[in-house]
């Protein structure tokens, strides 16, 4: 679950709204990665901003982002292993890298994309989510 406040909250859901609950129409117009954060702007692909300070910021911890690439197997491939010592062939995950250094160093930029899209799909998922079952809380 990734931790946002209120006020984010407030922001997301009135984005929602202006785009008329079509969540394909959010779109991520640019990004940064730093060791602590992942920061995203987002905007409707349908009323573009003349700059990114109009665009809504969005700050996730990168171990956060790290999680959701790991839930995502972004970072790893199935594949084949050997038992070290009972020499039977067993099909696992293999990781390619640690999830941040594989978005870094290892992604392709189109890896890189999907990898941001799995945060803002998994975000707005949890947004949903929780509203929904806190509209059933009485």
């Amino acid at each position: 679950m990734i931790k946002i406040s209120q006020k984010l909250k407030s922001q997301l859901w009135w984005l929602i709204i202006s785009v008329d609950y079509n969540y394909s129409r959010i779109t991520i117009a640019e990004h940064d990665l730093t060791d602590e954060l992942l920061t995203l702007w987002l905007e409707d692909k349908q009323d573009f901003k003349n700059s990114i300070d109009e665009c809504l910021q969005l700050e996730i911890r990168t171990r956060d982002f790290a999680r959701i690439i790991k839930n995502e197997n972004l970072n790893s491939y199935e594949g084949t292993k050997l038992h070290p010592t009972k020499n039977f062939a067993y099909k696992t995950r293999i990781e390619i890298s640690a999830p941040v250094q594989w978005y870094r160093d290892d992604a392709s930029p189109a890896e890189q994309q999907w990898a941001r899209e799995a945060v803002l799909k998994a975000l707005l998922t949890q947004l949903v989510e929780t509203g929904a079952a806190a509209d059933y809380d009485y």
